[in-house]
């Protein structure tokens, strides 16, 4: 052993060799933080895009399922037309009565579509009494109007089923 090997330093004939393709290449810095950057963005960008379950709104609570009952909705119609856009809108409407002692600040069902299987094709949550509307005095009744654009064509034509899905007291 002629060579002087000093502690900590490996001897020259113990060193693994650099793969020719390599030797002598040298990455820009800059490149590398352009390279960091795009990756972030990438990641950033799928973040940012991903699906994001809806809040599930809350059921009915137990003065609402109690009160359900003095609520009565009559005159239920439905027609469907075409927009000026040319699409398929379907329209629901009727009357709310509220024969109930309570003022009621907001009211929302539930419209569910279904196919000629019985299978739902489309369920909405819709406002029909809310606090811009005046909310709904004991002994009123007030008129409303659903417009759906979005009804799947495999629809089975019938009226939706409304549920009564929310209220809120006043």
């Amino acid at each position: 052993m002629g060579e002087n090997n000093k502690v900590g330093q490996t001897p020259r004939s113990a060193r693994v060799p650099l793969d020719p393709l390599f030797r002598g290449v040298s990455i820009p810095p800059m490149a590398i933080v352009i390279l960091a950057a795009v990756v972030i963005g990438l990641v950033g960008f799928w973040y940012l895009n991903r699906p994001i379950a809806p809040k599930a709104p809350p059921p009915l609570t137990g003065d609402a399922k109690a009160y359900v009952r003095n609520l009565a909705l009559s005159g239920v119609n439905m027609e469907a037309h075409e927009s000026y856009l040319s699409q398929q809108v379907v329209e629901v409407t009727g009357q709310l009565g509220n024969k109930g002692d309570r003022i009621l600040r907001t009211v929302e069902i539930n419209c569910v579509f279904y196919d000629p299987y019985g299978q739902v094709v489309l369920r909405e949550r819709v406002p029909i009494v809310s606090k811009k509307m005046g909310g709904l005095a004991p002994g009123e009744s007030k008129p409303f109007r659903l417009a759906f654009d979005d009804v799947p064509d495999s629809w089975n034509q019938a009226l939706p089923q409304l549920v009564i899905a929310g209220i809120d007291f006043s």
